[in-house]
């Protein structure tokens, strides 16, 4: 598996292909017309090759920055972006990918288009639906990755504990370590 899918929700997860957003040098993902392809099919979009090519690896960035727009807008209750909105609506008017009944099983074969069509369609069931007010973004500085936290209490941080949490526990670990070492001990002080 060339992608990570730490959130369940494939359009979150798209979010997340642009890693580490505030860095001086993100990392993309989506480099490619293979990377495109394969994050299609790694996150169950569709079920085979959507044979992409430059073009749809443009597109589906730019609607993936549309999305995170929106996503950021309402983690900090803003009005969305005019054509952040317009450009998710645009693409998920298309045709999205479709579930076919074959002897085997269900298969998902798409264009590119259909693929991205149905993570803008995606986007807008999340921003509309019920779990709207669960959606948070990592606190590791580090990453951006957008979830839902559906934790007991709402108090989840990180996007996942495998990396994220375990990174923040850690360092707060050696902070707390460092400033023992710093302090002079008490039975010092008192001779």
């Amino acid at each position: 598996m060339i992608h990570a899918f730490k959130c369940g929700i494939p359009v979150l997860d798209f979010v997340g292909t642009l890693r580490a957003r505030r860095n001086a040098e993100p990392l993309e993902m989506l480099a490619s017309p293979e990377s495109l392809d394969a994050w299609f099919s790694e996150s169950g979009i569709v079920d085979g090759d959507t044979h992409c090519e430059p073009s749809d690896v443009a597109e589906a960035v730019a609607l993936r920055e549309a999305i995170y727009t929106l996503v950021a807008a309402r983690l900090v209750d803003e009005s969305y972006d005019p054509d952040a909105l317009a450009l998710v609506n645009r693409k998920a008017r298309k045709p999205s990918a479709v579930p076919q009944l074959t002897g085997e099983g269900r298969r998902i074969e798409a264009t590119p288009q259909q693929a991205v069509s149905s993570i803008a369609r995606q986007a807008i069931r999340v921003l509309s639906g019920p779990e709207v007010l669960l959606i948070k973004e990592c606190t590791r500085p580090e990453c951006t990755q957008i979830y839902i936290d559906r934790s007991h209490g709402n108090r989840r941080e990180w996007c996942a504990m495998d990396p994220c949490g375990n990174r923040v526990k850690a360092a707060a670990y050696r902070a707390r370590k460092k400033a023992s070492k710093s302090r002079p001990s008490t039975a010092a002080v008192g001779q």
